[in-house]
């Protein structure tokens, strides 16, 4: 039997593959059906969630059975290379995989002529950016998780306003310069940074409080443009670059946490708020808590579904011949609900009235390492375009995470761009997606077209440097000058993935931060079982805020009480004390510090088009449409 396509585990790219534990169905074979006859608890799917809090349970004496109807970890998490893309795409859009639906995979030239290595790159089913301070960094150093991963920095934003693009923040920076850049009247910058002063301000502070409680109704971009006196240059980068805000009249309680999330994380390790993990996101972190899960005894079985739960004997059936009695509890993951639970969920669903909110997302693979919107030594970037910002005008922002080759997802010279929308109008969607590509496509083109530009440019596109010489500005400055240059070249694309994936965690994080009963699927009860629990599919939010309090749940849920999740006393204590304070250049498994930052098939799914490659879809040729 042919093994299933896959990338190079994080064990496997180690040079001493001993350092990392292994995992059943990756470096070591897995049976062919399970060896256990019982479990206390039983956990379908093996996404961010579940694997956090497989290994949560596990490091308390928890009997974990954890399995996964996919071959491949990481379940709506995951990370896959192409064809591992084009497969999820087809089961999506046969029904198979639930909370997915119009999945698409576009590659332009069809594949007799745009020649690539599907295992090259590792495409983020749900990509997302971790904050400096925050509470999954903080558990994955308590939980020594940490060693599994490398951790690069990400200190470029970029915001799109008056067509044309300005970076607020690069690694050159410091927490003042986002606010006292020179272009900026004097008026403007003492506004700002007396509203920094106000965000940094102590959230128990009486003073703070009394203003806060006086705006709770009031829309973060009135509170600014009427307290500080800002113009909306200031207010978008602060409400969608700096705060990651997806629409214009969020409350100001919330924007102000959003905002102070960015500023208490910057200078943290270094002149950047925020990290990405390297080779994948949320798929790459998941893998590593299934690892520590494994350390503590879980045992794991991927390419396996339940098929049958009886309530009074409390054994599960599943597809490989095997029954194991559940002593507890069983969670599943969205994705992986049995037939015999579809309608138990639905009505669950139903009956407390939770709405399902759609994120369309659309990925391209282009060929350039686009350089030009990185700082220096960093291999990521964030570009956000501000409502009423497109030709479309989108009525909520879109949000796009840039990764070159150095990040360990495409290969070197390449780039992926994952942008995303809450739109809850998927057309809308994916039309406002597509505009903020065609943007991006242009403005990269220029960019990287300087030997074409001497006819448009004049003195003051340029800045002289350090040593004296006349240096062009980046294009996403240039702004007027080059609004009409149209460059000689085109910009290629190995594939562009476009779909929608349904959640029922409102874009606010409101019913995992509030969490009850009524409103969080997780907390609810099944009608004919109160064993069984429910998890939730991955958030629109573009940072892993809220994933710990998620897991938290789900354990209060199972063990009564979050008091002892992951409080463990690890042998190696002394010796991550020591990681934690050290400098220099970080090494695989190392905490990140201020110095040590890593910088440096169903056919109608796969569209192979051979027609002209100007239309880089999916979202706009007809053959593409969602």
């Amino acid at each position: 039997m042919k093994k299933p396509e896959r990338r190079q585990s994080m064990a496997e790219r180690r040079p001493s593959v001993s350092v990392i534990p292994h995992l059943a169905g990756l470096e070591k074979p897995q049976d062919h059906s399970l060896k256990l006859d019982h479990c206390d608890v039983l956990i379908l799917g093996t996404g961010l969630s579940e694997s956090i809090l497989a290994a949560a349970l596990s490091w308390q004496g928890v009997e974990v059975l954890h399995i996964d109807g996919q071959p491949y970890y990481g379940d709506h998490s995951s990370t896959l290379t192409v064809d591992q893309m084009k497969k999820w795409s087809s089961e999506v859009n046969q029904g198979k995989i639930k909370h997915f639906k119009d999945a698409q995979v576009y590659i332009p030239g069809g594949k007799s002529t745009n020649k690539f290595n599907s295992k090259d790159y590792g495409i983020d089913l749900s990509p997302k950016v971790m904050f400096a301070k925050s509470d999954l960094l903080s558990l994955l150093v308590q939980s020594r998780v940490y060693k599994y991963l490398e951790f690069q920095s990400l200190s470029s934003f970029h915001v799109f306003e008056n067509d044309n693009f300005s970076k607020n923040i690069s690694s050159t920076s410091t927490k003042g310069d986002i606010f006292t850049d020179q272009s900026l009247s004097l008026v403007t910058k003492r506004y700002l940074m007396k509203f920094l002063k106000f965000v940094l301000q102590d959230n128990n502070d009486e003073s703070k409080l009394k203003i806060i409680k006086e705006n709770a109704n009031t829309s973060i971009e009135d509170f600014l443009s009427k307290t500080y006196k800002l113009d909306t240059p200031q207010i978008n980068e602060l409400i969608f670059s700096i705060g990651l805000c997806n629409k214009p009249n969020i409350k100001t309680p919330e924007a102000l946490l959003k905002i102070k999330r960015f500023l208490v994380s910057f200078d943290v390790y270094g002149n950047f708020p925020v990290m990405v993990s390297k080779y994948g996101g949320p798929g790459e972190i998941s893998q590593g808590f299934c690892r520590s899960a494994a350390v503590a005894g879980t045992t794991y079985k991927l390419d396996t579904s339940i098929i049958d739960f009886d309530p009074e004997s409390k054994v599960a059936k599943f597809n490989d011949g095997s029954a194991v009695k559940v002593n507890e509890k069983i969670v599943i993951s969205p994705t992986q609900i049995p037939k015999f639970l579809n309608t138990e969920y639905q009505d669950l669903i139903s009956s407390k009235n939770l709405p399902v909110y759609n994120i369309t997302r659309l990925i391209s693979i282009v060929k350039r390492d686009c350089s030009e919107w990185l700082s220096e030594h960093e291999s990521s970037a964030v570009v956000v375009f501000p409502p009423f910002s497109l030709p479309t005008e989108n009525a909520e922002a879109v949000q796009v995470i840039i990764q070159s080759g150095n990040s360990g997802v495409c290969p070197v010279g390449q780039s992926i761009w994952y942008s995303h929308t809450t739109e809850q109008n998927v057309d809308k969607a994916k039309d406002d997606l597509q505009a903020a590509f065609e943007k991006m496509e242009a403005s990269i083109l220029r960019e990287s077209s300087t030997a074409d530009l001497e006819d448009v440019l004049d003195e003051k596109d340029f800045i002289m440097s350090a040593q004296g010489t006349p240096v062009l500005v980046n294009s996403f400055k240039l702004g007027k000058s080059l609004q009409n240059f149209v460059p000689k070249d085109k910009l290629e694309i190995v594939c562009k993935i476009g779909y929608v994936q349904e959640t029922l965690i409102d874009p606010s994080l409101s019913n995992i931060l509030n969490a009850s009963e009524s409103n969080n699927i997780s907390l609810a009860d099944c009608k004919d079982s109160q064993d069984i629990i429910f998890t939730n599919m991955p958030t629109s939010e573009l940072s892993y805020d809220g994933v710990v309090s998620d897991c938290k749940l789900l354990y209060s849920r199972i063990t009564g009480t979050d008091d002892d999740f992951f409080d463990v006393d690890f042998e190696d204590d002394d010796e991550d004390d020591e990681y934690s304070s050290k400098t220099g250049n970080q090494a695989r498994g190392s905490v990140p510090t201020a110095s040590g930052m890593n910088h440096n098939d169903n056919d109608n799914a796969i569209a192979d088009s051979d027609d002209d490659e100007d239309h880089h879809e999916p979202f706009g040729a007809d053959e593409m449409e969602l």
